[in-house]
């Protein structure tokens, strides 16, 4: 299968603010809410021979956490398993910056 066309990713503010906070009133209220990565490490993915776009999949750690899986995904819309794999972002809670739409 292709890389699907390209389209315009980009969400308005209040779009975001709406999509967290649904999220945050049907989770628990012990629920992670995101995790954050060094800027770093994305680029190197995304830096990656090939890579045309980055997957994300979420996952579970043996604690019950969350865990964010991040991987390149190159021009036929495959996943470079093959290369840089990304995880164990700093969660929120308790990395989540001052209060905003998005995080509280």
């Amino acid at each position: 299968m292709a890389l699907p066309p390209p389209r315009d990713h980009r969400i308005t503010l209040a779009e975001a603010v709406a999509l967290t906070r649904h999220f945050r009133d049907t989770a628990g209220p012990k629920t992670e809410r995101g995790g954050m990565f060094h800027r770093e490490p994305v680029e190197e993915l995304l830096k990656q021979a090939g890579c045309a776009g980055v997957r994300i999949y979420q996952g579970r750690n043996a604690d019950g956490s969350s865990a964010l899986v991040l991987v390149g995904v190159d021009e036929k819309g495959n996943d470079m398993t093959g290369g840089i794999l990304l995880e164990r972002q700093y969660p929120c809670p308790p990395f989540c910056g001052d209060p905003d739409g998005l995080n509280a």
